[in-house]
């Protein structure tokens, strides 16, 4: 699984991108910058959330719904964010917000 790893890269989806939200799953999404190539994804999770074990935990539960679903897809960049819902969320309830806010986002077929 290809991240997003630059501070340049992150500004550049943040702006071009298009936001779409679910109770618990935030997400931008946005082209990648060599149409062909493979897509990349990145998992953030804000310090609200509180301390850094339920942050990592919560990415962690991110990354399996990413999976899941099948991101990186093809000529795109996703930002998952976590919420308070991750937390709490079972991974199938996770994936299954995902793919809802794939399919919203015209990403994804199923």
């Amino acid at each position: 699984m290809r991240t997003i790893k630059s501070r340049l890269d992150f500004e550049r989806v943040f702006k071009q991108g298009r936001r779409y939200n679910h109770p618990l799953i935030r997400m931008v999404i946005c082209d990648g910058e060599c149409e062909g190539g493979s897509g990349r994804v990145a998992f953030a999770a804000p310090k609200r959330l509180g301390n850094a074990v339920l942050r990592n935990r919560s990415k962690r539960k991110l990354r399996e719904a990413a999976r899941a679903c099948a991101l990186p897809a093809a000529g795109v960049d996703v930002i998952l964010f976590a919420t308070k819902g991750t937390r709490d969320a079972r991974a199938d309830e996770l994936a299954g917000a995902l793919e809802t806010l794939l399919k919203r986002a015209g990403r994804h077929d199923g």
